[in-house]
């Protein structure tokens, strides 16, 4: 991924001007039929970047179950503890967005 390169990232919605990041743009992920629902494992404890590998293939989209799970997740890390329970979108409602 070039520095410039911002796709598959939170701020893949927020402009460059002049090699900085302007003001952030959420990545809105809307609830779809294909969202699933789970409720955390232990190896799962404060590490989003393992779900996001089991579930995408890669680690890169942590920063999904915190944007899809607001009410849930405030710390993106230390809110995910084992045994809560959250909604996890399929790829295709975030991906290129």
């Amino acid at each position: 991924m070039s520095l410039l390169s911002r796709s598959g990232t939170r701020y893949s919605k927020t402009e460059i001007k002049d090699f900085y990041l302007d003001i952030w743009v959420p990545v809105e992920i809307n609830p779809t039929y294909s969202d699933k629902t789970i409720t955390l494992a232990a190896k799962y404890h404060e590490r989003p970047d393992l779900l996001s590998f089991d579930e995408y293939g890669t680690v890169i989209y942590w920063w999904v179950f915190m944007e899809r799970n607001k009410d849930v997740l405030f710390d993106p890390v230390y809110d995910f503890k084992a045994g809560i329970t959250i909604i996890v979108p399929p790829l295709d409602s975030f991906e290129g967005s």
